[in-house]
């Protein structure tokens, strides 16, 4: 017999008239594995370790790579050594999983994220800590990279909530959150102090209701028909759902 709700958890108010959530038959979701890797068309996501340094040094270290790390936590390292300390950092931190990003056509890892942030109790997640090579910036494979992880958090491991944070000054993360299907939920002000300034943090997050949405705009610009000869999009991607944006959606 299927579990049976209590007439309470069936009303949408108490015996208070207050009104009460949506009742949820939840079963916690599972941890991420430090030892996933993620497979896609075009792009690989493995867990991040000392074999990727040089790549990732190649990628984003340039010394015309700062802006690749103005809204990281780290400064650009100026060194092989600097950016070994960092990959080390993201292998051993207890409460996040790292991945180096690896397109397919080079087998060579171009940027890294981490999720972070998890919560399988209450079957939250958060994707964080990018940084994404030029070969990688407004890329297919970059897209599907994201597309990978979601479809890891709510189709394999059972999240109900993924979220995405970022600096509010950090219009290209805005707009990259938005692109794929995120909700601005709002902003908290004085959030952090990082490399001694203030961060107010924009939150954006995928429920469990809005995946299904979401999950077929990515699959269907992702598919080998949305691409010409060259590798262009037909089609842009439209993950972002159809109502009116909020003063806080709109795009910088």
């Amino acid at each position: 017999m299927g579990l049976q709700l209590s007439a309470t958890r069936t009303r949408s108010t108490n015996d208070h008239g207050q009104p009460l959530g949506r009742p949820v038959d939840w079963t916690p979701a599972t941890a991420p594995a430090s030892d996933t890797v993620l497979t896609g068309a075009g792009v690989r996501l493995e867990p991040i370790g000392p074999q990727h340094v040089d790549d990732l040094y190649a990628a984003l270290c340039r010394t015309d790579d700062d802006a690749l790390w103005t809204y990281l936590v780290w400064e650009r390292p100026r060194t092989r050594d600097e950016l070994t300390s960092i990959v080390e950092q993201m292998v051993d931190a207890p409460a996040a999983v790292a991945f180096a990003i690896v397109p397919v056509e080079t087998g060579r890892a171009a940027g890294f994220c981490s999720l972070m942030r998890i919560d399988p109790a209450m079957g939250s997640i958060e994707v964080g800590g990018i940084a994404l090579g030029r070969q990688l910036q407004r890329s297919r494979a970059a897209t599907e990279a994201m597309a990978l992880l979601m479809r890891h958090a709510f189709d394999e491991l059972g999240y109900r909530r993924y979220e995405w944070k970022c600096d509010s000054l950090n219009g290209a993360s805005r707009r990259a959150a938005i692109r794929l299907g995120f909700i601005w939920e709002g902003r908290f002000r004085n959030a952090l102090v990082y490399k001694g300034r203030n961060r107010d943090t924009d939150w954006f997050s995928i429920t469990d209701l809005e995946w299904p949405r979401v999950r077929q705009a990515l699959d269907d610009w992702l598919d080998d028909s949305n691409f010409d000869d060259m590798g262009r999009q037909r089609v842009r991607l439209a993950a972002r759902p159809p109502a009116p944006a909020s003063a806080g959606q709109e795009e910088d």
